[in-house]
């Protein structure tokens, strides 16, 4: 098949979290014999920050490193979607690109013989929804939301007649543990800080936590302001700045544990919804401990693939456990990654795409025990 997908960006992951997954799912596809289009805009504001902090340089060092992904730059006013369009089977459009373009895709599509699918990767339903709202997805065949709360929010409020559950998941043939030749220290995270939806979580399950335990300690990540790098720099907590997430691997190999710290619309408004670096955490088998967090989609093993903490006293413990625990550490190593190659790799999302699509078409569902069907 001929799948078209629209995106924000492919090739830059500043602050894009979504590119990692999106990676993954082109690999698995073209793995699979599928041919597989990526169309992102030419100044995209992933791609220009990247370049303007790190230089062309980031570029070249991502296609040396991922030879087999490459997306067709656009210009969105002179963008000719019915060529885009054309010999296309499926189009997946995310939801981080322009009302009107998403439109246009809609109005392209209809008549023509494909399916149509808008992705939904953020928290804007909920903390944005007139953004949501101002979508025109009455000609999609429906929406791929990564929490079933994101996806019941679509259909209570009208805009879009199916949803289906569409978790992110770990690109395995990257994300994997390797082995090290040192052990770097006790304690790294790779995250962005953001617009201060989780600045006080940060300090009080990530930074006072290795503060108080003397713990060697780094945070990789963009958008820090001075007074959160001074925070860091009290704590005596090393900034790496921006990381490549194709290094990601590479860094856990050589950290004895890392934390999840999300957001507070995922905290709190929509539960069930983990960052994709829980994911590639769990695959890369490093200890993983998670700042309050309800897996109410039951993702993964609380206790047994990654340990909780209900505050910053509990984290100071449950870090503490694990430094000092090996049997522990490899369990929490060993089972993480059990549940990931069991579960949560790009390979079962294209898994539960098929089974869509067959859903769509009448046909008997292809891993029908892994699809999650809201409103159907």
């Amino acid at each position: 098949m001929r799948f078209v997908l629209f995106y924000h960006s492919l090739v830059s992951d500043w602050n894009h979290g979504n590119a990692h997954f999106l990676r993954g799912l082109v690999c698995e596809l073209q793995a699979r014999g599928h041919q597989v289009v990526v169309y992102e805009p030419q100044n995209g504001w992933s791609r220009r920050n990247l370049v303007q902090e790190q230089g062309e340089d980031a570029l070249h060092a991502f296609a040396r490193a991922c030879p087999e992904l490459r997306s067709r730059m656009y210009h969105p006013e002179s963008l000719d979607v019915d060529a885009a369009l054309d010999g296309a089977d499926v189009v997946i459009v995310h939801e981080w690109n322009e009302p009107d373009l998403v439109g246009r895709i809609g109005a392209c599509a209809a008549g023509l013989p494909l399916r149509l699918f808008f992705h939904d990767t953020h928290h804007r339903s909920v903390t944005d929804p007139r953004a949501i709202h101002a979508f025109d997805l009455r000609r999609y065949d429906g929406v791929l939301a990564f929490g079933r709360e994101i996806a019941q929010r679509y259909l209570r409020n009208g805009w879009a007649r199916a949803a289906w559950v569409w978790h992110e998941a770990a690109d395995v043939r990257r994300f994997r543990p390797l082995p090290a030749d040192a052990c770097d220290g006790d304690l790294v995270w790779v995250g962005n800080w953001g617009d201060e939806e989780r600045s006080a979580e940060l300090r009080e399950f990530l930074i006072e936590p290795a503060r108080r335990l003397g713990l060697r300690s780094r945070i990789y990540g963009v958008r820090y302001p001075e007074a959160a790098r001074a925070a860091l720099r009290e704590a005596n907590v090393q900034y790496g700045g921006w990381l490549a997430n194709h290094r990601v691997p590479q860094i856990f190999a050589r950290w004895k544990c890392t934390v999840h710290v999300p957001r507070r619309a995922y905290a709190q408004a929509l539960s069930g919804v983990p960052t994709i670096r829980m994911f590639e955490a769990l695959a890369c088998g490093i200890p993983l401990i998670c700042a309050p967090w309800s897996d109410s989609e039951d993702l993964f093993r609380a206790g047994v693939d990654y340990l909780q903490a209900r505050d910053g006293v509990q984290m100071e413990r449950q870090l503490y456990r694990v430094l000092h625990d090996r049997d522990l550490a490899e369990c929490l190593r060993r089972c993480g990654l059990e549940t990931i190659r069991n579960r949560h790799t790009c390979a079962h999302r294209v898994d539960e795409l098929m089974g869509i699509l067959d859903q769509l078409d009448g046909s008997p569902a292809r891993g029908a025990d892994a699809l999650r069907t809201v409103g159907a």
